[in-house]
């Protein structure tokens, strides 16, 4: 599978990263058949977080065997020093590790929270401090806000950021192009979520999907031009969604053409996002 450099950090990742919450509601025999397969097809990058379940007890025993060879992230929401120190010992002793490679503020959305997070006694300072025992390698965020995005790269160097990059986000919601082109001049390392969404669900009560709170693609053909419409942009690596189908669409989608597209291409997607309502949209304070 290709690999792709993460921003300035020297290390090279998948184009796929395995997303932790799909060992979310499974047991212990699916985790590590799920761990061997995904690792056998090139994936070296996993996400995982005390959010998603107990995704973290799951993996943690099916990667140890391989731990040694992925990069492995994981997340905090807690956005003050004590409480995000001891979720980061928690993660550590579920996911059987002494360190992770990446840890991230997860879910950033209001200035309110970058307020805290960033403040005297704020989540920051426990990541600045992981950091310098060993127990992470990297720093880096997730938000859901442009807003908030842009407020933390502002106002500290992070590693990474991982972002919606989405097709139907970038053309119907213009959500996205500021944050993406923000952390490409500052290097960092972007992470891709939800690159295969097409859009909010028109009866939340009736998923398909149940692990997936947005109507994800419906084909192998869906995806893999989801997935090459986001790796077109400075993105090292899309997170695959809840349910294990996408991720085996992903890595076949992988094993196949993501050559870049060209404008002609582009603006097909644009075109084909149209009537589509995005599950996320530009704030109206930066329109």
């Amino acid at each position: 599978m290709e690999r792709r450099l993460l921003g300035s950090t020297g290390e090279s990742l998948s184009v796929v990263g395995c997303g932790a919450i799909v060992f979310c509601a499974e047991g212990p025999e699916f985790a590590r058949e799920t761990v061997a397969r995904v690792v056998d097809a090139g994936i070296n990058y996993f996400d995982v977080g005390p959010g998603y379940g107990e995704a973290e007890e799951r993996m943690g025993p099916a990667l140890e065997p391989y731990r040694d060879r992925v990069f492995l992230a994981c997340k905090t929401g807690q956005w003050t020093k004590k409480k995000a120190a001891a979720e980061l010992r928690e993660s550590l002793q579920r996911l059987r590790t002494d360190h992770v490679d990446l840890y991230q503020l997860h879910g950033v959305t209001r200035m309110e929270d970058v307020d805290v997070i960033t403040g005297p006694g704020g989540a920051l300072e426990a990541l600045i401090e992981a950091r310098t025992a060993g127990h992470v390698r990297f720093l880096g965020f997730s938000a859901h806000t442009e807003e908030a995005a842009l407020a933390l790269m502002d106002r500290f160097p992070f590693d990474t950021i991982l972002f919606p990059v989405n097709y139907v986000c970038w053309h119907q919601g213009h959500f996205g192009p500021r944050v993406v082109e923000a952390a490409r001049e500052k290097e960092m390392g972007i992470l891709a979520l939800k690159a295969l969404a097409r859009m909010k669900w028109p009866d939340p009560d009736r998923r398909e999907w149940p692990k997936a709170w947005y109507q994800p693609v419906a084909s192998l053909e869906e995806a893999r031009r989801g997935m090459r419409w986001t790796l077109s942009r400075p993105v090292t690596s899309c997170v695959s969604p809840g349910h294990a189908e996408f991720l085996w669409w992903m890595i076949e989608a992988a094993a196949a053409s993501l050559a870049p597209m060209s404008p002609e291409e582009d603006e097909e997607m644009a075109r084909a996002s149209r009537g589509l309502d995005p599950i996320f949209r530009r704030e109206p304070a930066l329109a």
